[in-house]
């Protein structure tokens, strides 16, 4: 029998209404619920207090900071990325007017391989867009190495990793700038939006006015800009859920931590690098080939319970690039999924989609 209970790959964690109609009532009473009101400020403040951060911008969305960060670092040409990501670092890359170059990944922690990054290097190169893949930071010294001696911008795409720190900081510290994404399905979020984080003020007065409009006051211009302002509304929803945080995180680390006891010797794992203190935002899983997954996720899917392949395609693949080989990412791309993780899910959802996977992985 089916079962009748469906499981997604994910589901947004979503607080009282009153406890968000009481952080809201401020701001509704004010009529001030856009244009960097108070709780977006307050917001901007604990964030950074947490985690030691130097700068940040609070974004409507994810992506929007990606495109004003190759904007206000002024990248042009080509920018060498990994094929193995969601597709907004690639489109990001596109719709600023640049070339992606493709780098190929590391098989084991899934990020870009910057042993190869030099190869790939040309006279038209400006930057590196590396993606911390579902949280699990890159080999940010010798990515810093190479940029430094090619004079190259760092942009980490950074989307997973709220709450993830390396080497005793937060992974928002590295590079030019990081993005973050807070949509609905992230462990923390504002139900749709974003950040951006440097540690240059320089860089940080630049991404300030290109993400209000390019605005110097209430009549003045610095420069272009366009408009990925967080709103109240979506501030509010963050102050509600950050108090949950580090409950969030210590459920999902439990359940991470049984799949992996569940299903140990039979599926291949993300290596995460040493020196990471985690999130557990996600669990991908990789299978031998692409048939066992495709068995392995209609015998899920028959019972309710809806992995996601993820990320799929390689990015390589899409239509509006040049399709260059990038073996590694192209072939996990093809035998990974991301297994239902979230915060009510129970240990014996985990132990049924584990004895499915189990069963069906032969």
């Amino acid at each position: 029998m089916t079962n009748k209970k469906r499981i997604n790959v994910t589901k947004t964690f979503m607080p009282s209404q009153d406890e968000y109609q009481q952080i809201l009532k401020t701001s509704w009473n004010k009529n001030w619920i856009t244009n960097r009101g108070e709780l977006v400020v307050e917001l901007e403040q604990k964030i950074k207090k947490k985690y030691d951060l130097k700068e940040i911008i609070l974004t409507t969305n994810g992506t929007l900071p990606l495109q004003i960060a190759i904007k206000a670092l002024e990248i042009k040409g080509e920018i060498i990325t990994t094929p193995f990501s969601y597709v907004a670092t690639t489109s990001s890359i596109v719709w600023e007017g640049c070339t992606p170059v493709f780098v190929d990944i590391e098989p084991d922690y899934f990020t870009i391989d910057p042993t190869k990054i030099e190869k790939k290097i040309t006279s038209k190169t400006t930057a590196i867009i590396a993606t911390h893949v579902f949280g699990n930071p890159c080999d940010v010294e010798l990515i810093e190495m190479i940029a430094k001696k090619h004079k190259l911008k760092v942009i980490y795409d950074a989307a997973h990793c709220y709450g993830v720190s390396y080497k005793d900081q937060s992974l928002f510290n590295y590079g030019d700038v990081s993005t973050c994404s807070f949509h609905a399905t992230k462990i923390f979020h504002t139900g749709e939006g974003g950040a951006l984080f440097t540690k240059n003020k320089e860089i940080f007065n630049k991404l300030y006015y290109h993400h209000n409009f390019g605005h110097n006051g209430p009549n003045k211009f610095h420069g272009l800009g366009i408009n990925a302002k967080m709103s109240e509304l979506q501030a509010a929803m963050g102050l509600t859920i950050l108090p949950y945080f580090d409950n969030l995180l210590t459920k999902k680390k439990q359940l991470y931590k049984l799949y992996l006891e569940r299903l140990e010797g039979n599926l291949i794992f993300q290596r995460i690098r040493e020196g990471t203190i985690y999130n557990y935002s996600y669990f991908p899983v990789v299978f031998s080939n692409e048939s066992q997954l495709l068995k392995v996720e209609k015998s899920l899917n028959k019972e309710n319970i809806f992995p996601r392949r993820y990320f799929y395609p390689s990015l390589n693949k899409l239509p509006y690039v040049k399709e260059v080989s990038v073996p590694i990412s192209e072939s996990l791309s093809s035998r990974i999924m991301c297994l239902p993780l979230y915060f009510d899910l129970t240990k014996e959802d985990v132990f049924i989609i584990c004895d499915i996977i189990n069963k069906n992985n032969n």
